[in-house]
C-alpha cells in the first residue's frame, strides 16, 4: 500500500510518501510544495493544486492522509489554510484518491502512543519507524510523514475495518 501524507498550508504544504508492506514501512519521498509570499492568493492555490496532482500521478498512492484543521488564535490564517486544504482535497477527489483525515492528537497517538507527545517526539519516532538517517526536513514534511504513518497504523487496526 502506498500512502501520501499531507500537512496542509498555503506557504508550505508538507508531503510524505510511504509504502507499507505488512508491518514494514519504506519512505518513497518527502518534501514540500512552496508558494512565494506576495503572489496573489488564487495563484498560490493553483500551484498547490497542480503540484499535489503531479505527486498523485507520479506515485499513484492507494490512499491519502491529511490533517484535520483546527483553529488556534489566527482565524485569518486558518481560513487561508482551509482554502489550500480544499484544493488539496479537490485534487485527491479528481484523481480518484480516497483519503482519511486525522487530528494532531490522533497522529501523536498513532505514531508515539501518547496523544500529548511533543513535536520532537513525533519527529524522532517517525524517523525511527521509517528508518531515516536524519530527521525529515522541513518540519511540514516530517508532519506529513507522520500523517502517512498514522493512516498505515490505522489500516492495520481491526477497528478501522468496521468504521
Amino acid at each position: 500500500m502506498i500512502i501520501l501524507g499531507i500537512d496542509p498550508g498555503y506557504a508550505t504544504v508538507g508531503y510524505g510518501v510511504i509504502s507499507r508492506e505488512g508491518h514494514s514501512f519504506r519512505t518513497l519521498d518527502y518534501g514540500a510544495v512552496t508558494t512565494p509570499a506576495g503572489m496573489p492568493f488564487a495563484e498560490r492555490l493553483e500551484i498547490i493544486y497542480r503540484e499535489i496532482g503531479e505527486l498523485i500521478e507520479h506515485f499513484k498512492p492507494d490512499m491519502m492522509s491529511i490533517e484535520k484543521l483546527f483553529f488556534n488564535t489566527n482565524i485569518t490564517t486558518g481560513i487561508e489554510v482551509a482554502h489550500a486544504r480544499g484544493v488539496i482535497l479537490l485534487s485527491a477527489v479528481q484523481h480518484g484518491l480516497p483519503f482519511k483525515e486525522y487530528t494532531p492528537l490522533q497522529v501523536k497517538q498513532a505514531v508515539v502512543g501518547y496523544g500529548q507527545a511533543e513535536k520532537k517526539q513525533v519527529m524522532l519516532m517517525t524517523q525511527n519507524l521509517l528508518h531515516l538517517s536524519q530527521l525529515p526536513r522541513p518540519d511540514d514534511a516530517a508532519d506529513a510523514l507522520a500523517l502517512a504513518v498514522c493512516l498505515a497504523h490505522s489500516t492495520n487496526s481491526l477497528l478501522e475495518e468496521y468504521k
